[in-house]
């Protein structure tokens, strides 16, 4: 049927579906880990499973099948109210989860499954027991002790009869099974008094694949057998099919909730009130009849009602599962999958063509000519919104990498034995992904180090007089054409004398030198620096905060520490939009193009005539001293001065810098192009870039050069600018 490229792409395709479908049903877990069991979360990791499995088996992955049909099982149960979720249930299906998680990464890097069922013996027993136990048996229900009067059904052949809803799986067919038999079979039971068939989310015709089930059922049978013998029908295709039996005295909440359950295949009023149970094809074609012959317009839901076909109860629900589907729809009509590669080329592509644009405008200004500089400029203009329409393609939310520390923060804080909640604000804040992907391990290390060192154990929290349970807050925000990433705790935060005596011990510092409190904070990411008393599993090594530290250098970031001895520590990261394209401020010293990023930019001041600059001082500015580089003599530019010089003021944060320049060149379209591993070592260059005229202009690394110019204020030959 395939050829072997085609296998491929099929393959690839399941394995990224397949991690989308495990970090959903992990999502549903740990949500269910925290709060009371919630039917449409339970249903959502139920189909979330349920899929899991039924495409694993197109390609054959019999030993994955097997592994999640156990954990499916369980689900199951769950769902149909007889078992209760409980803590235990939880970590293991989390264990199985990665269990899964990790075949899928060898079969992406080996394209080899294992024999999943053979492997894991003690989990999958474990599933099963979990599955068969009776110990998390629902209790029985109790009698209100105010009992509310339940509205009967309107039409009364339902109360004589069984509502049976059905929605088969796409294998169905597959599986050799055939959806009239079921029918056939009911008929023996009793009689069949109607039965409405459902074309559940019907494809398109090149779409359609004739060994799929796109069917779904509406039945109402008249009959004296019971629930059991029933469902006895349906026995072999549990699995294959959503089942929903109501008997004959379910009262109207009972159809309620079975409309609320109905999948999101229709979304017309009276084809949902069918589906439920609650009205029959014929009343519908009758009441439809009735509103074409009326003269004046009136809505079927209103029409129904008048004619005492169902309850206005029943009509509201069905208007409201009307409006929640077409939202559905509209949503996943509105989405559009594209490989990151190709996403990737058409950012490259767009840097190409700012770099070819800024070129021409360039030639337009140097032959004088209006007409051609009028065009250019034009073109420029669209050139600058294609730009802005990429770079937003490659923006997405930064919350489902925040949420993945729901599960970090659950097994670390069970392993620590403390009590710890997490906290996500700003989950929509959108972000470049490739700086999203770099950024994951760097806040993983951060998080831990909160856990381990910063928040306490439940009997120092209550003997400092806070709450037993510790707080973790993960924020994001955008500022100044940045985005700000937060780790906050409520621990214990550092102790700015212990750091002290750490760095006097390594050498860092001297023993009559004094740093303000932000530059001592800074210290922690040191290679090797650490407080901690012992090494534990998690952190004390020494490692890791200055490989945070590159990490985020590497980004063209930096990061902030905020600390209260004995309420919390934030430790703040701030990050580009993006890495690929950027408005840049030029300037020049001598004939050396230098860019500085246009949103570090506060303000221009022309400097001094006939003073001479050191390379390092400072000036007043408003009433503080504003410290200045003389970019010149910084990195050594041999070239004539010009007669007027120009200062840059920059600011990061809460700190500011002056630079020093000849030249002010104005604003400029910036495509980033990373500097090659000659270069790596390269101090307070973060990138460089191609300009209209061909000269390679360098990017001012401006965090580092706001570090190099504290740590030149720490040595002694440059006390006084301090």
């Amino acid at each position: 049927m395939f050829d072997q490229e085609q296998w491929e792409q099929l393959l690839v395709s399941f394995l990224e579906e397949a991690k989308e479908l495990i970090q959903s049903a992990e999502t549903a877990l740990l949500a269910l880990d925290e709060q009371a069991a919630d039917e449409d979360t339970i249903n959502g990791l139920f189909r979330a499973m349920h899929t899991l499995k039924g495409s694993a088996g197109l390609f054959s992955l019999d030993g994955f099948v097997r592994f999640a049909h156990q954990m499916e099982n369980l689900i199951m149960r769950v769902r149909d109210g007889e078992l209760i979720l409980n803590g235990e249930m939880i970590t293991a299906l989390l264990s199985a989860l990665d269990i899964l998680r990790g075949e899928i990464t060898q079969l992406e890097q080996t394209g080899t499954p294992s024999a999943l069922d053979e492997a894991n013996p003690e989990l999958l027993s474990l599933l099963q027991t979990l599955g068969h136990s009776g110990l998390s048996t629902p209790p029985a229900a109790t009698t209100s002790p105010d009992p509310v009067e339940r509205e009967p059904v309107a039409a009364a052949n339902l109360l004589a009869s069984w509502h049976i809803s059905l929605r088969f799986d796409r294998q169905l067919l597959q599986y050799g099974f055939d959806p009239a038999s079921f029918v056939r079979y009911l008929n023996k039971l009793g009689t069949l008094q109607h039965v409405y068939l459902i074309q559940s989310e019907l494809p398109d015709w090149p779409d359609f694949q004739a060994e799929n089930c796109y069917l779904g059922l509406e039945l109402d049978l008249q009959t004296e057998a019971s629930k059991a013998e029933i469902e006895s029908v349906f026995e072999f295709i549990q699995e294959l099919a959503q089942i929903r039996i109501l008997p004959p005295d379910s009262q109207v909440e009972d159809y309620l909730s079975l409309i609320a359950a109905l999948p999101q295949d229709e979304d017309r009023l009276g084809e949902i009130l069918v589906a439920s149970g609650l009205l029959t094809a014929n009343e519908l074609t009758r009441s439809l009849q009735k509103q074409t012959e009326q003269t004046q317009t009136t809505k079927i839901g209103d029409m129904l009602v008048q004619d005492g076909a169902v309850p206005a109860i029943a009509v509201d629900a069905a208007l409201q599962k009307q409006q929640q589907i077409r939202e559905q729809k509209q949503h996943e009509s509105a989405l559009l999958k594209i490989s990151a590669k190709k996403m990737d080329d058409l950012i490259n592509l767009v840097g190409e063509l700012v770099i070819a644009a800024a070129g021409g405008e360039t030639l337009a200004r140097q032959q004088g000519n209006p007409l051609l500089q009028e065009s250019m400029s034009t073109i420029n203009q669209y050139v600058e919104q294609i730009r802005e329409i990429a770079l937003r393609l490659r923006m997405v939310e930064i919350g489902d990498t925040l949420t993945r520390f729901h599960r970090l923060i659950r097994d670390t804080s069970k392993d620590l034995g403390k009590e710890i909640q997490l906290q996500i604000n700003g989950a929509e804040t959108e972000l470049d992904k490739t700086v999203v992907d770099k950024i994951a391990d760097p806040l993983t290390h951060l998080v831990r180090n909160a856990l381990d060192h910063g928040i306490e154990t439940a009997e120092e929290r209550l003997a400092a007089g806070k709450p037993a349970k510790g707080v973790l807050r993960l924020n994001a925000y955008h500022e100044s054409g940045n985005v700000v990433i937060e780790v906050q705790d409520d621990g214990r935060g550092l102790n700015p004398e212990r750091i002290r005596q750490k760095a006097l011990e390594k050498g860092l510092l001297n023993t009559n030198e004094q740093l303000d409190e932000q530059a001592l904070y800074q210290l922690i990411f040191a290679p090797g620096f650490s407080t901690a008393d012992s090494i534990s599993n998690l952190s004390g090594r020494g490692v890791g905060m200055d490989v945070v530290k590159r990490s985020i250098d590497g980004l063209r970031g930096s990061i902030e520490l905020d600390s209260v001895p004995g309420k919390g520590c934030c430790v703040r990261i701030r990050l580009p939009l993006t890495l690929a394209i950027i408005d840049g401020f030029l300037v020049s010293v001598g004939d050396t193009p230098l860019v500085i990023p246009l949103d570090m930019v506060t303000e221009c001041l022309e400097a001094e005539t006939g003073y001479e600059y050191a390379t390092y001082n400072y000036r007043e500015l408003r009433g503080k001293p504003l410290p200045l580089i003389h970019l010149r003599q910084h990195f050594s530019i041999h070239s004539s001065k010009a007669k007027r010089q120009n200062i840059v003021v920059v600011s990061h944060g809460k700190q500011q810098l002056g630079l020093v320049v000849d030249h002010l060149l104005g604003e400029q379209q910036i495509v980033i192009k990373p500097l090659g591993s000659l270069f790596t070592q390269l101090k307070d260059i973060s990138g460089s870039s191609i300009l209209g005229s061909g000269q390679v202009a360098l990017i001012l690394d401006i965090p580092g050069m706001l570090q190099r110019m504290r740590d030149i204020v720490r040595t002694p030959v440059y006390a006084h600018l301090s």
